[in-house]
């Protein structure tokens, strides 16, 4: 009803000044050279398929001819305005109705209209219905003879429909989670979610003014605050920005990380296009101040558009026309200054930028991405989101992050918390299930499973290790085990963040070995899993006369803190073990000493080594030939419990870690 009326008030308006040619086709060119393509096609439907039935006065006739409302038409075809009503709704992303009429202009006129053919073909694949358009685009490839589409955008529509069939059918897809999230207006779109803090949003959508200008369209793009909860935008309300001006839009905004600074973009319209620039408001209370221009990023006679404030404070990331691009929309960025203003903008490079339009970026500081939405690259159909990662000082080059995160019609604004992965908790802006406007869609995406592989060597001749033992503890304590095999690998399943994991390696006339997670590479070719390459372990052989043992034989004795003191019952394990060596006069002992992870490395190695020598000494002084006992330390090497339990002290692991082994051969 809203737009009808609409319609009514701009009827009145012109009706009067329109006489030499009809009054709706002359209406629908106006709003169609205005870029108002719906409203341009509703004229040149009331042309080509006028009410029949008298309207009462008491509404304002603008189908009825009683009225006089037709003027001259002249020699107009009536397929020529069905032609101009197709592109309208094309152009106005109404696919269904623009695809009908372009293809009855075609069978009416397979040579005038040989352009209609092609159109029709887009449509359907924005529709979905891909094998449908690529019949119809060889058709047009076969029969081209005239008009404006040539058969290198044909090619070019192929290789599109090409791609979404290799995207459509990708495994990982099921990994994704895509929902459309409640609108907080009915018909009316909601788009440029940007994210506040937690579940609180800057968005855009389309407000209706209370007061209507004659000539003026009471519809304009508004920011809004919005509250997301279980898939619904809520507690909506207006953002108030002092002295905003009505006949302007507003939108895609952002609010600097000190929440001290709205950034944001106004637009009209000027001869039928869009003049968008950025500005900037300071925090007033609830709401803003009078908003200011920002002047280093908007250039005279161009737009700027779109901005989005990166999470440290430091760079506003937008999209310009303006020149030193590559052409047409470019992702560009500017220092953010302590006032709020920006410094000199920088072009993001022919890396990112192409020649056809690269527009809403996002800039994900824990991952170091750049997400954008472009029309110049390989993709799916209309607007794809892309994703840059920066690399020292450098872009790699963008890839397109495939469905269903991109569709077959328009993708933009993409959005993301900057504490979790990239696609952990997304939100876009996308057409693709909606007639005309851009709607918000959340994605999440599941992680991949992580393993982590690694290889145990011998130090001496760096061969693999067959039947080396290999723990995994996180910081929690919790561990897992691994034995290697003859080509000394081994591999888990990761737990939590790799560096928070230690690894101890053993094996039967080897010393022990502990080392954190040292990642040299990572395979991410699987859909399913990354594998993680760790750094290579290698553990050293133990002296012939000091060869360890079976397990069964090893006694461990214990120490106090700091000390190497023999304690009354570690005297007690010491005097068995003496019984064993006055019993088998060919047997000897090795002794190893340790300490906890408190410390210096020099005194926690000293400590150990006096651990191991008061032992040692306590077997000699009963009268065990030297020969027969041999000592080592190794300081705080080798923990068998965790020191740090989710970063809290654990005193019973350092007393654990206190210790001597004493291992005995009874050969």
């Amino acid at each position: 009803m809203q737009r009808l009326l609409f319609l009514m008030i701009i009827g009145v308006n012109c009706l009067e000044s329109l006489s030499q040619v009809d009054q709706r086709i002359a209406l629908g060119d106006k709003y169609f050279a205005a870029g108002e393509y719906y409203t341009a096609a509703t004229f040149y439907e009331q042309f080509l398929n006028p009410l029949k039935k008298e309207i009462p006065k008491a509404n304002f006739p603008l189908n009825s001819r009683r009225y006089n409302q037709g003027g001259n038409t002249g020699s107009v075809s009536k397929l020529d305005i069905l032609y101009k009503q197709a592109e309208s709704y094309r152009l106005a992303n109404y696919w269904s109705e623009a695809a009908e009429k372009y293809k009855h202009c075609f069978e009416k006129d397979s040579i005038k209209y040989s352009d209609a053919l092609y159109w029709y073909a887009v449509c359907q694949r924005s529709l979905g219905k891909y094998d449908l358009a690529k019949e119809y685009l060889n058709r047009f490839i076969q029969g081209k003879v005239s008009g404006n589409i040539n058969g290198q955008d044909a090619e070019k529509e192929l290789q599109i429909i090409q791609f979404i069939k290799k995207q459509i059918i990708r495994p990982d897809t099921v990994m994704y989670s895509i929902k459309k999230i409640t609108s907080i207006s009915s018909g009316r779109g909601t788009f440029a979610s940007s994210a506040i803090s937690g579940n609180r949003f800057i968005l855009t959508s389309t407000a209706t003014d209370s007061i209507i200008a004659n000539g003026m369209n009471p519809y304009h793009n508004r920011l809004f605050y919005a509250t997301l909860e279980n898939g619904n935008l809520q507690d909506a309300e207006p953002v108030s920005i002092d002295g905003i001006n009505v006949s302007f839009s507003q939108g895609a905004a952002c609010i600097s990380g000190d929440k001290n600074f709205l950034y944001f973009t106004q637009w009209k319209k000027e001869n039928g296009k869009n003049v968008s620039s950025i500005y900037f408001a300071t925090r007033n209370g609830n709401g803003w101040n009078r908003p200011m221009l920002l002047s280093s990023i908007n250039k005279e006679g161009y737009s700027s558009k779109q901005p989005y404030c990166s999470a440290d404070g430091k760079t506003l990331f937008f999209a310009s026309d303006m020149p030193g691009g590559s052409g047409n929309f470019d992702i560009w960025s500017a220092p953010l200054l302590a006032d709020g203003a920006t410094g000199t903008p920088l072009n993001a490079g022919t890396i990112i930028n192409t020649a056809a339009e690269e527009q809403a970026p996002f800039y994900h500081s824990a991952s170091g991405n750049l997400v954008f939405a472009s029309n110049g690259r390989q993709g799916m159909g209309g607007f794809d989101l892309f994703v840059a990662k920066m690399n020292a000082s450098q872009w790699n080059a963008p890839e397109n992050m495939g469905y269903p995160v991109n569709s077959s019609r328009d993708d933009i604004y993409f959005s993301a918390p900057q504490e979790k992965d990239l696609l952990e908790n997304a939100i876009i802006s996308s057409d693709r299930g909606s007639e005309c406007c851009m709607e918000t869609y959340s994605i999440v995406k599941s992680p991949k499973k992580k393993t982590i592989t690694g290889i145990v060597l011998d130090c001496k001749n760096n061969k693999p290790l067959d039947s080396a033992e290999v723990i995994m503890k996180d910081i929690s304590g919790k561990g897992l085990q691994a034995i290697t095999g003859p080509d000394g690998k081994f591999s888990f399943d990761l737990m939590g963040d790799p560096k928070r994991n230690i690894f101890y390696v053993s094996k039967e006339k080897y010393k022990e070995k502990a080392g954190g997670v040292v990642i040299e590479n990572v395979n991410e070719a699987d859909w399913k899993v990354d594998i993680l390459q760790n750094a290579p372990f290698c553990i050293e052989m133990i002296e012939e006369k000091k060869l360890v043992i079976k397990v069964e034989n090893v006694v461990t004795v214990y120490f106090d803190f700091d000390k190497s003191i023999l304690r009354q019952k570690e005297k007690a394990l010491l005097d068995s073990i003496y019984t064993i060596l006055v019993k088998n006069s060919t047997a000897t002992i090795q002794i190893s000493g340790y300490s906890d992870g408190l410390g210096s490395d020099t005194y926690n190695k000293k400590l150990s080594d006096r651990r191991a020598k008061a032992c040692a000494d306590y077997f000699i002084k009963k009268g065990v030939a030297t020969n027969r006992i041999s000592f080592e330390s190794f300081g705080k090497c080798c923990p068998v419990e965790m020191e740090l339990i989710n970063g809290r002290d654990n005193p019973d692991g350092r007393n654990k870690n206190r210790r001597a082994l004493i291992n005995i051969s009874k050969e």
